[in-house]
């Protein structure tokens, strides 16, 4: 096995899109561990951290996939970063990235530089909340690992959205030396 992992597989959700004790299932700190399943679901707790929510849902929109995909790879490309697949959809992003960097650093500012350009592009409020706190974060050791987990960004998300597949270059354009809101 490498030393270093050869990509990085993150995922990150909108504000309010996946709460705990939906149908779908859900993780806490207690079960995050790979191969382990998703909490049951629990129609109270899942009204219960709804009630708490400050805000409406964050959906992700055609125009705001678009956003945020072409986005994450910008920040990639400025960063060096190589994006292997990046698959933007309704409540949730996926990302494989192999970078100079910790997972949460990348995924943080992926999240930071998209927060910003959907506020200056949608002039969206500020303060606005579009992502959950933190996200999923995992190393990927082997070429095997890469491959399906690019296999199921790619394929194993339903109708593609925003997708990016790691057939054309990333884009070369500068983001702003300014630093972006979280």
């Amino acid at each position: 096995m490498p030393s270093s992992p050869l990509a990085y597989f993150i995922t990150f959700s909108s504000y309010g899109a996946w709460l705990h004790g939906r149908d779908l299932g859900s993780v806490d700190k207690q079960h995050n561990e790979v191969g382990t399943p998703f909490l049951p679901p629990d129609a109270e707790q899942e009204s219960e951290k709804r009630g708490k929510m400050r805000e409406p849902p964050y959906l992700l929109d055609a125009v705001r996939r678009q956003v945020a995909l072409r986005t994450i790879l910008e920040v990639a490309a400025q960063r060096g970063w190589q994006v292997w697949a990046c698959h933007v959809r309704t409540t949730h992003v996926h990302v494989i990235v192999s970078g100079n960097a910790k997972p949460e650093k990348i995924m943080s500012d992926f999240k930071a530089y998209a927060s910003r350009r959907l506020k200056e592009q949608l002039r969206e409020p500020a303060d606005c909340k579009r992502w959950t706190q933190h996200g999923s974060t995992r190393y990927l050791w082997t070429k095997e690992q890469v491959a399906d987990k690019i296999e199921y960004v790619l394929n194993g998300q339903g109708a593609p959205l925003a997708v990016y597949d790691g057939s054309y270059p990333q884009p070369a354009e500068s983001l702003s030396s300014s630093e972006p809101e979280a």
